[in-house]
């Protein structure tokens, strides 16, 4: 199979391309290399500054398009694939739909139908935006006001993704939170694949004894910190260090070179990633492929999606509790004799549900039937 990816977030599509090609199958994945972090792709669309940049980007895309045919399945990094307004966005997709078999939407971000779905008050208990049937505290924040999300919710948006859903031939979710808003939409045409992890490439590091001190450890990102929940993370691991100093410590890093970021982290017992998601993401689940444990969203309709009813070793914070983290990090230290084991299912946890190859054949399996429905109805 020819599968091409077009756009990559936080190494998503490239690691399940290299999965692919593993597997034996050809994987392309067009991209700006996930801004700042600059991933591998194989087709480069970064876009440089200003007006000029802006030029030289639609003229290398126009260029590049000339690459993007005749796949058997393209997979778009959600509604906003490449760094263009939405009208030349729908340019592009329409020449890939027209040049290739099957357009397949990667729901694997925000998007006018994520974002509306967080505000209708009945798919999720909690998420970003709301918490309960209060704004949460990024929407309050300067910065939500500053980064202008509500553009997520405008018009032109919802046009946008009008055009693009009509013309869709399925799509693949990551996370139990987008597959919830997408089902309605494509029903059968959707499956949750999960976020791909290159495990072989990741050295655990085991814990096999009950350590004297629990080390915490938590990553601030500033332009997700009230987004994501990590400033209330941060606030409840402080209180616990203050409460239990000779039970535990904890390591906060910023802005730190990845090699550092990685050292630091795999010296660590617990990795606190996330309050407001049903579901680890990468971060969470690349610490756990080391053997960390985590602290991060995994909710009932999580394990229920994936049926796995026996080994759930993520400790799971609600933001609907008040004082929820605090509880769940006193148990973590109160129980230390415990990390072993939650270190080693952890590890066995992303090996069963997140293994790039595992998440490449669901994709393979998803586009084969899709596929054949297409070319039985043709």
């Amino acid at each position: 199979m020819k599968i091409l990816f077009a756009g990559d977030a936080s190494n998503m599509h490239n690691c399940l391309a290299q999965a692919l090609r593993d597997l034996g199958h050809t994987a392309v994945v067009a991209s700006n290399g996930s801004h700042w972090m600059n991933t591998h792709r194989d087709i480069d669309l970064k876009r440089g500054p200003g007006k000029v940049g802006a030029v030289k980007y639609v003229l290398k895309l126009m260029q590049s398009l000339k690459l993007m045919r005749d796949f058997d399945v393209v997979e778009t990094c959600g509604q906003v694939f490449f760094d263009l307004k939405p009208p030349k966005v729908r340019w592009a997709f329409d020449w890939l739909k027209r040049h290739n078999k099957l357009m397949l939407l990667g729901a694997i971000g925000t998007d006018y139908v994520y974002f509306t779905t967080c505000h209708d008050g009945k798919t999720y208990r909690y998420s970003d935006y709301m918490v309960g049937d209060k704004p949460s505290p990024f929407v309050l924040s300067q910065e939500y006001i500053d980064k202008r999300e509500a553009l997520w919710g405008a018009p032109f948006m919802q046009r946008h993704s009008d055009y693009l859903l009509q013309r869709y031939d399925g799509a693949i979710s990551c996370l139990w939170e987008y597959q919830a808003c997408y089902e309605p939409i494509f029903g059968d045409r959707i499956t949750c694949a999960g976020l791909p992890i290159d495990t072989a490439s990741v050295d655990p590091i085991v814990l096999n004894h009950e350590p004297k001190k629990v080390k915490l450890f938590i990553g601030i990102q500033r332009d997700r910190n009230i987004l994501k929940g990590t400033d209330l993370l941060l606030e409840a691991a402080r209180r616990t260090v203050d409460r239990y100093p000779n039970l535990c410590e904890l390591t906060v890093v910023e802005s730190v070179p990845y090699e550092e970021y990685v050292q630091l982290l795999s010296s660590s017992h617990v990795l606190l990633d996330q309050l407001y998601s049903y579901t680890p993401a990468t971060n969470a689940l690349l610490a756990m492929a080391r053997g960390l444990v985590a602290v991060s969203g995994a909710e009932p309709e999580f394990y229920e999606l994936i049926n796995e009813h026996d080994n759930q070793p993520i400790i799971n914070v609600s933001p609907l509790i008040e004082g929820d983290i605090d509880a769940k990090l006193d148990w973590l230290v109160h129980n230390k004799h415990l990390l072993p084991d939650l270190s080693r299912r952890s590890r066995e946890f992303v090996v069963k549900h997140n293994d790039s190859h595992v998440v490449a054949r669901r994709h393979l399996e998803f586009c084969e039937r899709l596929l054949n429905q297409k070319n039985y109805k043709n």
